[in-house]
């Protein structure tokens, strides 16, 4: 757990609203085939494009 949430603050997310999101997604039934976009860097890039 601890490396996750390293891993999302070396990523520039905020490690709570990175899982909290992460585990809400995960739970609404988040595609396994697509497991790769809640990694904490392409959250991140995600969250940025649609800042933008």
């Amino acid at each position: 757990m601890l490396s996750l949430l390293e891993t999302a603050k070396l990523n520039g997310a905020n490690p709570q609203e990175w899982l909290a999101d992460v585990l809400d997604r995960i739970g609404k039934g988040h595609p396994i085939n697509r497991i790769d976009e809640l990694l904490p860097w392409r959250w991140m890039e995600a969250r940025l494009n649609v800042e933008a």
